[in-house]
């Protein structure tokens, strides 16, 4: 049974897509297969559940700002957050299954920037807010469990003055 945030996050796509005028057929065709309709389909009934970069990849496919795939009212796209700094040592070492969705993140936005130095990563607000969507949190709730997992630094220069 989807959740009311699937239900709302599906709604919202829905809703883009059909400002679009597109049809989920309409989808295909114009993706060149990349999204299959049925696929989208269950994303927008809340049936199948949406990675962040899948998410990431439609709001680029529809060419709006991720933060305009989050349903109204829900309190992710509202909450204020700032970007947090992630230790990449400590996350890609703990691999745990619960942070492999920010694992795979981090490392697309690594790629994307072209930045590879490391040691750490900026995780700016939106990125933030639409990864507490795959954990059902809010964006401080994720910082919270990153937080406890110990993959987040406070102070970026202390790691490279040890």
């Amino acid at each position: 049974m989807p959740s009311e945030y699937a239900k709302s996050l599906g709604a919202r796509l829905r809703s883009i897509r059909q400002q679009q005028g597109l049809s989920l057929q309409g989808v295909e065709e114009k993706s060149a297969g990349r999204w299959k309709a049925v696929v989208v389909g269950s994303y927008e009934r809340g049936d199948r559940a949406v990675t962040v970069s899948r998410l990431a990849e439609l709001a680029e496919f529809y060419r709006v700002p991720v933060a305009e795939l989050l349903p109204e009212g829900s309190g992710v796209r509202h909450e204020p957050t700032n970007k947090i700094v992630l230790d990449l040592e400590k996350l890609y070492d703990q691999a745990a299954d619960d942070l492999a969705y920010v694992a795979r993140y981090a490392r697309a936005i690594q790629q994307q920037r072209g930045d590879y130095n490391g040691r750490v990563l900026s995780i700016r607000a939106d990125d933030l807010r639409a990864l507490a969507i795959v954990y059902d949190s809010s964006p401080s709730g994720l910082v919270e469990r990153l937080t406890e997992a110990g993959v987040t630094v406070s102070d970026p220069r202390s790691l490279f003055n040890s």
